[in-house]
């Protein structure tokens, strides 16, 4: 019951945070006429001071020492601010823009992306279902270039910043508020001087539109900082399974969004392009689905084979001395897990 009832608020939490970032595209517009580069910049500021106060009331904060001491570490940290400074500054643009559609297709074939990363940077070897899927993807991009009289550079700038982001997480291995924490505080500064500047300069928005933009603008911290609990909350309690289903929410509602709110153009060639990129994350899904119900009943046979070895190397009864000496042991539950076997979860 306790397993169903954490998996119950794990599928929660994972609504609210893929929820959250899908109906983001509201949120932007509020900001105007503030700049995409000054919004970005209130983010940076705003979002260490959210993450500074959960790390306080948390207190986590030993990890920061061990970070200093790695130079390696930090580089990564860098670069992974610097990439994921692309990513925000061209996604709020492009909102603010009126490319809602085109954005939500970088996270779209996100995915994909990630996957060609895997094969080019970590020589990983795909199945054919996988390489299928990727064919399809760069048909749906040819596609949508002759759509749009010009490569979706939007999409394609949104999924590579994303998906080399991704990438260097995976060789930082640093928590969700531990990672965030550090990239904006290595961003805090130059997002400050930058704000101070646009003051100097009597072009920022913040003081001079009234209290509640400001506060809009000072928002930015918990607009970036929520969803990432909520995430982070979601990925422990989870199967990475469903948490990868879980992630294509946020492109469906930003692109849900975009036709229907925002009123942007879809013509044919864009239909068309959409349904090639929604073919292959189809067969993708259902090939990791495949994929993890395989390995699941692979380890449930190791299992079974470890605990029958255990069995036949029991003694068949034992001794009156032993008996006496202590009583037998009290068998486990019929739906105790294997001994060594981990609860199911997502990435830790």
């Amino acid at each position: 019951m306790k397993a169903q009832n954490e998996q119950r608020a794990g599928l929660l939490y994972g609504f609210g945070a893929y929820g959250m970032w899908g109906l983001v595209p509201l949120f932007w517009p509020l900001l105007k006429p503030s700049g995409a580069i000054e919004i970005l910049a209130h983010r940076m500021v705003w979002s260490l001071a959210v993450v500074g106060v959960a790390l306080i009331a948390l207190r986590r904060w030993s990890w920061m020492a061990e970070l200093l001491r790695q130079p390696r570490k930090l580089a990564l940290t860098a670069l992974a601010a610097t990439v994921i400074s692309v990513n925000w500054g061209l996604y709020i643009w492009s909102v603010n823009n009126g490319h809602v559609v085109e954005a939500s297709l970088g996270y779209f074939i996100n995915p994909l992306v990630t996957i060609a990363l895997g094969v080019l940077v970590l020589g990983e070897r795909l199945r054919r279902v996988q390489w299928a899927a990727v064919g399809i993807s760069f048909a749906a991009v040819l596609v949508l270039a002759i759509g749009y009289g010009r490569p979706p550079w939007i999409s394609l700038a949104l999924a590579s910043s994303f998906a080399t982001y991704g990438l260097i997480k995976k060789k930082l291995g640093m928590g969700g508020l531990e990672s965030l924490t550090a990239e904006t505080a290595m961003l805090f500064l130059p997002a400050l001087g930058y704000l101070l500047w646009l003051a100097a300069e009597g072009r920022s928005t913040f003081a001079s539109l009234g209290l509640g933009h400001s506060a809009l603008l000072a928002s930015t911290g918990l607009v970036t900082a929520i969803p990432l609990v909520c995430f982070g909350a979601a990925a422990i309690r989870v199967p990475l399974s469903t948490l990868g289903l879980l992630q294509y929410l946020a492109p469906v509602f930003q692109f849900g969004l975009g036709v229907l709110y925002f009123h942007e153009a879809m013509p044919p060639e864009r239909w068309a392009g959409f349904s090639l990129v929604w073919a292959a994350l189809v067969l993708l899904s259902w090939d990791a689905l495949r994929s993890s119900r395989r390995s699941r009943a692979r380890l449930a046979e190791v299992a079974q084979a470890a605990q029958a070895a255990g069995n036949a190397a029991t003694p068949a009864a034992a001794t009156p001395a032993a008996e006496t000496a202590a009583p037998p042991a009290a068998a486990p539950p019929a739906d105790a897990p294997a001994a060594g076997a981990s609860p199911t979860r997502g990435p830790a």
